[in-house]
């Protein structure tokens, strides 16, 4: 009886598999139907995504700062700029030269004491550059050192209450 089922089944697979209705599978106008039905229904929810309103609120967080920090330029602090500073380097013949523009840094009513002291101020600054060797300059960290040496000759002529520090505004090394 096995052989029986066996050949009956060959037989039905041979005729084509299970017995399928004369129709064409292809969904027709219903598949079409759900086709446009799903696509309208994407595009809707895109559309409805898209346009609606922004969340409310700071778009990023607030980014909480560190503690402020004092400038260094204050409000009751003036800048006297002294004559140009110009001077021979090394001990060669005059082929070299230094040329610097150096302000002092005071309070506002220090200012004329400045002004009166200059030519010692510019003496202090020479004499100290004068021993200062060309391979100095080559080195960039020699140049904080440098504003240093010039801010310690400075207080040391007008006292540490007058003088509050240097700035060099012009440097030319040739």
């Amino acid at each position: 009886m096995a052989k029986k089922g066996a050949a009956k089944a060959g037989e039905h697979a041979a005729d084509g598999g299970d017995q399928t209705s004369g129709k064409k599978s292809g969904g027709g106008f219903a598949g079409l139907a759900i086709l446009a039905v799903g696509a309208m229904t994407s595009s809707f929810a895109t559309v409805y995504v898209l346009a609606s309103d922004p969340p409310t609120g700071p778009a990023c967080p607030a980014v909480e700062t560190g503690p402020s920090v004092e400038p260094i330029a204050q409000r009751d602090q003036s800048y006297v700029e002294l004559h140009d500073i110009l001077i021979t380097i090394g001990s060669e013949p005059a082929t070299r030269y230094l040329k610097m523009k150096v302000s002092i840094v005071t309070d506002n009513g220090s200012t004329g004491m400045v002004e009166k002291a200059e030519p010692v101020l510019i003496d202090a600054f020479t004499n100290y550059l004068r021993s200062v060797e060309l391979s100095d300059f080559e080195n960039p960290d020699f140049y904080a050192h440098m504003r240093e040496q010039l801010s310690r000759r400075s207080e040391l002529v007008l006292g540490g209450g007058v003088s509050q520090g240097v700035l060099i505004t012009e440097f030319l090394l040739r």
